[in-house]
């Protein structure tokens, strides 16, 4: 192996005097293609390559919502600097799907390259790019490969003419086919022939006349990568999950996938059993009302979905907020309204998570901007959730969920699972005994709205109580008297207030001399600190708070307060974050100011920084 390795050979000479600059590990590279034609696994491994040479990256797929035939990118960025966000226009680009040339050839930075398949037989009619063709059809017949998986090596030929232009590291590009094809040796030689054999073509004909290569770094030493619902499914893990039902729905889908290829690795008993239950539902409806099932039986119960199915589910989240019932949902946002777009991100979920179901309500949300958060979220919210007796929300998005992240090690949970104020056959009597004989599962014996359950399993024979979602006392009877209703609702409100002073507290990042503010949450928060980055050399300086959950902390209001203006970024139409601001500090709201965008796609940089500036020209 290590032969065929050093006879693929990689040219580090530009060979050619027209590249004056070299540009290392700072550029962005999209691949064009056919959904479904495998060519997920050539990106995957070009980007695992780069990733293992020490080198910054992230990768994005843009496909259809479709099953097959429609066209698919994946943008690959490599930053030297670590500034791994959207970005609208690529250096490099890869087209593999003659339909799109032109599209493609529009998306290319002036000064960039283009490879593409010579199955184009157009005109190039941009002066200020490179274009190399490939032969990847003549390549692929060429290898021993059976014809029916040639569509397939057709991908594989452009590792291998990549590898030889940009000097991607052979060894590591066999490190990760060993990764994708999980060390089974047949497939991984058989792939790296192919490699190696387009390699060698393009070192013959191809003459190098661009500017761009990798490097090999040292960045990512000690670091992994992952898409942020596979993070979900092991902080969840880790948390102590043991119940989730969940219903198919791009984006979320691959929460549930990963509970059940990672649950039998950790959480089975000595005797062989699962600890746990992973069910596939009929329907969202279904799902989410077998998890409220098991988070009043008192498991710790989980379940995942995205917009038109968080829709679905607000009857029965309203049962269990009124009901005071422990479970965390999963909300991988989408564009909508209705169908909407399936298979594009957005943040258009803030204002219906915060309110859902009818009647007065407020949830706790936790909003994670990275795989890190995904983890530390995904036990956090069980803790949470147990806590204040209430159903959890995440709100993560298709860009953070399905995508790849560079990372640090995920940490093993810091402290015990809370479970909160559950009760025992010893620890009821002990209650019972404080509230001298009354004690009641709706009855607040602390002052901070939290009221003490038991669950199933319990024998005291006084540990039984009716879990209503209609009118109800302090100790489940049921009544319409208007003053036990508006008792209930301040106790509910209350606990809505402690949960204030609990939960993650936003990221602040300073500048001295900033007067301008910016708020943002999720996944615009690379986009947000690259576009700070911009703003500080043209010399405009600005302070930064990420938040984290909802409702706010003190620290919202008391940033907002201390600048002249504030910027509210966020992936949706009408800026509801902005709304929710608004609605929850009334005397600031002044201050406030929307960087509000819906198209399916992430915010990069350079669009934050245009719809800023646009509002700092204005009076």
């Amino acid at each position: 192996m290590e032969e065929s390795i050093a006879n693929a050979g990689v040219a580090t000479s530009l060979g050619c005097s027209e590249v004056s600059r070299e540009v290392v590990n700072d550029f962005s590279i999209t691949f064009s293609t056919i959904n479904g034609s495998g060519s997920a696994t050539a990106n995957l491994t070009i980007m695992r390559a780069i990733f293992k040479m020490g080198i910054p990256v992230s990768g994005k797929n843009i496909f259809p919502s479709n099953i097959k035939g429609l066209p698919t990118w994946f943008t690959i960025r490599l930053s030297k600097d670590g500034f791994l966000g959207y970005t609208e226009k690529s250096e490099i680009v890869v087209v593999m799907n003659p339909q799109t040339f032109a599209r493609d050839l529009a998306t290319v930075k002036p000064g960039g390259v283009i490879f593409y398949t010579d199955e184009y037989k157009g005109p190039i009619e941009r002066g200020d790019v490179v274009a190399y063709p490939m032969p990847v059809k003549k390549l692929a017949k060429e290898t021993d490969i059976p014809a029916n998986l040639r569509d397939y090596i057709e991908n594989v030929v452009y590792i291998g003419i990549l590898a030889q232009m940009l000097g991607i590291d052979f060894e590591r590009i066999y490190q990760a086919f060993e990764t994708h094809f999980q060390g089974k040796k047949k497939a991984v030689d058989s792939n790296f022939e192919v490699v190696r054999r387009a390699a060698k073509w393009a070192e013959e004909n191809l003459e190098k006349r661009d500017p761009y290569r990798v490097a090999p770094m040292n960045l990512t030493d000690g670091m992994i990568l992952g898409s942020g619902n596979a993070a979900a499914a092991l902080g969840s893990i880790f948390g102590g999950i043991q119940f989730s039902a969940w219903y198919p729905i791009t984006p979320s889908s691959s929460i549930a996938e990963s509970l059940n290829e990672y649950l039998p690795m950790f959480r089975k008993a000595a005797d062989g059993k699962a600890t746990y239950a992973v069910v596939q539902a009929e329907d969202e409806i279904s799902a989410v009302g077998m998890t409220v099932g098991a988070g009043w039986a008192g498991l710790r119960a989980m379940t995942a979905t995205s917009g038109p199915g968080l829709s679905l589910m607000a009857e029965y989240l309203g049962l269990a907020y009124y009901a005071e019932v422990p479970l965390v949902v999963w909300n991988v946002q989408r564009v909508g309204p209705s169908t909407g777009l399936p298979t594009r991100t957005a943040q258009g979920d803030v204002t219906f998570s915060y309110f859902i179901s009818h009647g007065d309500t407020k949830y706790i949300i936790l909003i994670p901007s990275t795989l890190k958060e995904c983890f530390e979220f995904g036990w956090q919210s069980l803790d949470i959730a147990e806590r204040f007796q209430t159903p959890v929300l995440v709100l993560s998005d298709l860009d953070l969920g399905m995508n790849y992240w560079i990372s640090a090690p995920f940490e093993y949970p810091d402290r015990p699972m809370d479970r909160g104020k559950i009760l025992w056959e010893e620890d009821l009597e002990k209650m019972i005994e404080r509230c001298q004989g009354k004690w009641g599962r709706y009855l607040d014996v602390d002052g901070d709205g939290i009221p003490y359950r038991t669950v199933m399993g319990n024998r005291h024979p006084r540990s039984g109580y009716f879990a209503r979602g209609t009118g109800h006392d302090d100790f489940g009877k049921y009544t319409e008297l208007p003053e036990d209703w508006e008792k209930g609702m301040k106790r509910l409100a209350l606990k809505f207030e402690t949960a204030r002073a609990v939960l993650p507290e936003p990221e602040i990042r300073t500048l001295q001399g900033a007067q301008i503010g910016i708020i943002a949450y999720g996944t615009t928060h690379d986009a947000v600190e690259e576009a700070r980055y911009l703003l500080k050399k043209e010399g405009i300086l600005t302070n930064y708070l990420r938040i984290r959950a909802l409702p706010f902390s003190k620290e919202v209001s008391q940033f907002v307060e201390r600048h002249q203006r504030v910027y509210v970024v966020e992936l949706n139409f009408d800026g509801q974050m902005k709304q929710v601001l608004s609605a929850e500090m009334p005397m600031l709201a002044h201050k406030l100011r929307s960087v509000a965008k819906v198209d399916g796609m992430p915010f990069s940089a350079e669009c934050i920084v245009r719809m800023l500036l646009s509002q700092e020209e204005r009076p």
